[in-house]
């Protein structure tokens, strides 16, 4: 389970992506200025957003090293892959916590803060705060860097999900819709197949057959990197 695969997933997920937040990427605000500051600002709120779940994966990662530690993490990595496939089949109207209902509304209300300004760093502002709502395909990306054993490789790992929605994303953010409503549907129904594949590769890691890469023997004493 290496980077490729992370930034294979934010590809699909950057389908999801522009159904989600496409309306809020297309109105952002354009710095004053001429067009090479235009698309400087897109380019710096996509890379705020990156930074965030370079952050998350730090968080991820030490959870996971810890995990490793202690002799937990084959177990924590089944449990991850029983989770995400979980979460496929679940109804998508479970009710947000009381709690998580407060957080998402507080970060709309700081995002719509930095909407009425014209600057660069709200534009990186927006970008990071934007990392933070609550998403389905950033927590199944926050189990694969779990999962990597290492705070480098969970930031690494965050980083390239990131990374893999960047070309869909940053095009809306400078052309709009650039693809057609019908044709995202279409695309986005590849998204549960990434997952599963996400889901399974956590089994199969936890599992520890000592396949290379795919199901590396997690006993040996040393984690494995994501990807070399």
């Amino acid at each position: 389970m290496g980077f490729g695969f992370a930034f294979a997933l934010g590809m699909l997920g950057s389908l999801h992506c522009a159904v989600m937040c496409g309306p809020l990427m297309v109105a952002l605000p354009a710095p004053p200025g001429s067009a090479v500051r235009f698309i400087a600002g897109r380019v710096l709120y996509q890379l705020g957003r990156i930074l965030t779940y370079g952050f998350l994966g730090v968080m991820a990662g030490m959870v996971g090293r810890s995990l490793f530690l202690i002799g937990l993490q084959r177990w924590l990595s089944i449990a991850l892959g029983l989770a995400v496939l979980t979460g496929l089949f679940v109804s998508k109207k479970i009710a947000l916590s009381t709690p998580s209902v407060r957080l998402v509304a507080g970060l709309k209300k700081a995002m719509s803060q930095q909407l009425q300004k014209r600057d660069v760093r709200s534009l990186i502002l927006l970008g990071m705060l934007n990392g933070l709502l609550p998403c389905g395909l950033v927590y199944v990306a926050f189990a694969g860097a779990v999962a990597s054993g290492g705070v480098g490789a969970g930031a690494g790992y965050m980083a390239f999900f990131g990374l893999g929605t960047l070309p869909a994303t940053l095009s809306i953010c400078l052309f709009g819709k650039l693809i057609p409503g019908v044709v995202r549907l279409r695309l986005s129904r590849l998204i549960p197949i990434g997952v599963c594949g996400l889901a399974v590769l956590l089994i199969l890691r936890g599992m520890a057959l000592g396949i290379p890469y795919l199901s590396p023997d997690l006993a040996s004493g040393t984690p494995t990197c994501c990807a070399h």
